[in-house]
């Protein structure tokens, strides 16, 4: 299998690849034409990208089977189009989300003690104690986290040992268990300190990113980016903030409205600290312009949220299971688009003896009587004697078509059609599977 890296990878990755026999060339220049023209010349089975943007004529140019994004976030590849040739696309969610979880706690603390302002006039010979020794401090501050995915989660963590109150939205939705703790948090996390805190509450669910802004003292921006979140925080979130607040986002630069916070900024004294822009340079070096970046309150960093070393070695061992995986068995973990609702509407169970061209004549009588097969599983019995396929179709086949399928091969022991999603199709799956 060719496994063609068109962005930097770690060394550790580059071995494991090699390490699964893998045919890995590394070119993690390759952008724009320079790319396409290497997957078709190439005849790569896999591409490996992190940030380098994967459009519709490179998927179109050669003979890929998989586009692996090394990270989290995958709004670089065109989905539609590697969906449109059946190619998968898969991420490494949950790899950096310690690392970008630092950052962005690196900035809350940042913007409360003005530490790179600190630095900047200590380098310039100008010693101020009186002015940055003002500072709110976090204790007892009400952190919003906007999403709570694996990055969102890692924040609470750390809000938790900063003595933080947490308030948290997500687009997905979040349950809470009687504590008001996500149940998808660990047990250990609503733990308070036993010396004379009280216990309360770990965290308010809100209902809409307004309401999470107005309980927020600091809103820490992590959503992914979709139509949906695109700039999902707007100028009305942005005025629930109280004068004062802080704002980070080391998400996507789309999520925010850069021009509504920029007059926030100037209006309501936000303070702000951004490790994504709208528009960042292509290469990891460049020149680089930004308003925003320009106003006082507003600090920046160069995207760098889940560089650190762990967080790449983490993703290149994650990276490395993914090809594996596929090599080996043609499944792909963390597929990112395949269709969780199918045309399907009715599920055909087959039991049958696991011989040669069973399930084959069982397809051509299908496509004869054009019902089209949207998915299909057949599972194995012990001793490979007898099998059950379950066919999932677009509409429901007919009496006459089940009959003659029936009848048409002595190694089919039964068959039978019900409608999928219903209760009857598992319990017909059992039933099939018990009575043989």
């Amino acid at each position: 299998m060719k496994v063609l890296i068109a962005d930097k990878f770690e060394r550790s990755g580059l071995d494991g690849l090699k390490a699964t026999g893998c045919e890995v060339i590394f070119n993690p220049d390759l952008k724009e034409e320079s790319l396409r023209k290497a997957i078709e010349e190439t005849g790569a089975d896999v591409l490996i990208v992190r940030s380098t943007k994967v459009t519709e004529p490179m998927l179109e140019s050669g003979h890929l089977s998989l586009v692996v994004r090394a990270g989290a976030g995958y709004d670089n590849i065109d989905i539609t189009a590697a969906s449109a040739r059946g190619i998968y696309v898969a991420n490494c969610p949950g790899k950096n989300s310690v690392a970008v979880a630092e950052l962005a706690f690196g900035l809350i603390l940042a913007l409360d003690r003005r530490i790179p302002d600190n630095v900047a006039d200590l380098r310039a010979g100008k010693w101020d104690k009186k002015e940055y020794s003002k500072a709110r401090g976090l204790y007892g501050l009400t952190l919003g986290v906007l999403g709570f995915g694996n990055v969102g989660q890692e924040m609470a963590r750390r809000a938790q040992a900063f003595g933080m109150h947490l308030a948290i939205w997500s687009e997905l939705g979040v349950e809470v268990d009687r504590s008001g703790l996500p149940i998808d948090m660990p047990l250990l996390v609503r733990l308070r300190p036993s010396s004379g805190y009280p216990v309360e509450p770990f965290a308010e669910v809100c209902d809409t990113p307004e309401e999470l802004a107005e309980k927020s003292d600091i809103l820490s921006v992590h959503v992914g980016l979709s139509d949906r979140t695109r700039k999902l925080v707007n100028a009305d979130v942005l005025s629930r903030l109280k004068p004062g607040s802080f704002l980070v986002n080391t998400a996507r630069g789309e999520i925010v409205d850069y021009d509504a916070l920029a007059l926030a900024v100037k209006e309501r004294n936000l303070r702000v600290a951004l490790d994504v822009y709208a528009k960042e340079p292509a290469s990891a070096q460049a020149d680089f312009s930004d308003p925003i970046l320009k106003l006082p309150n507003v600090y920046g960093t160069h995207h760098i949220g889940a560089s650190t070393n762990q967080a790449q070695e983490a993703i290149a061992t994650e990276t490395v299971r993914i090809v594996r995986t596929f090599m080996d068995t043609g499944r792909v973990p963390n597929v990112v688009n395949l269709s969780r609702h199918t045309p399907a509407t009715h599920v055909i169970v087959v039991r049958h003896h696991d011989r040669p061209g069973v399930l084959a004549s069982v397809f051509d009588m299908l496509r004869d009587a054009r019902v089209n097969i949207q998915e299909t599983e057949n599972i194995i019995f012990t001793g490979a004697q007898a099998a059950v396929a379950r066919i999932n179709v677009e509409g429901e086949p007919s009496d006459t078509l089940v009959r003659r399928i029936r009848g048409s091969n002595p190694e089919i022991l039964d068959i039978s059609v019900v409608p999928l999603g219903s209760s009857a199709s598992s319990y017909q799956l059992a039933k099939s599977q018990s009575a043989w």
